[in-house]
């Protein structure tokens, strides 16, 4: 008796000690960026897919030395994974004029 008293006892500890079932969902953001990188900050409107952006290139040596991450988050233009076709202005004049593809989580970077 005892020894049944104890196999059912043991039998409903263990069943309390099940695990719970868990999921994890990882991967990169359904966006990406483009970024414009100069010699010199200047501001330039950009059209990418009919849209149209005013930003301002962070200069590439700037950024190299400070790693300056807030002044570069502030010029990034979000855009969905893809194709897409890119179009460059400074003080109206057309400097640029590009097809580009960026992934998932990315950001493209563009050098004028």
């Amino acid at each position: 008796m005892k020894k049944l008293i104890l196999f059912l006892s043991a039998a409903l500890l263990l069943a309390g000690c099940g695990v719970g079932s868990h999921s994890v969902v990882s991967g990169k953001a359904d966006e990406a960026g483009v970024i414009f990188f100069a010699d010199r900050t200047q501001t330039i409107d950009v059209t990418i897919d009919k849209e149209n952006y005013r930003v301002s290139t962070v200069r590439d040596s700037e950024f190299k030395k400070k790693r300056n991450i807030k002044k570069t988050a502030e010029n990034i233009i979000t855009v969905k994974p893809g194709s897409h076709d890119v179009t460059v202005r400074i003080k109206g004049r057309t400097v640029l004029t590009q097809k580009i593809f960026v992934s998932a989580g990315d950001t493209k970077v563009i050098n004028l």
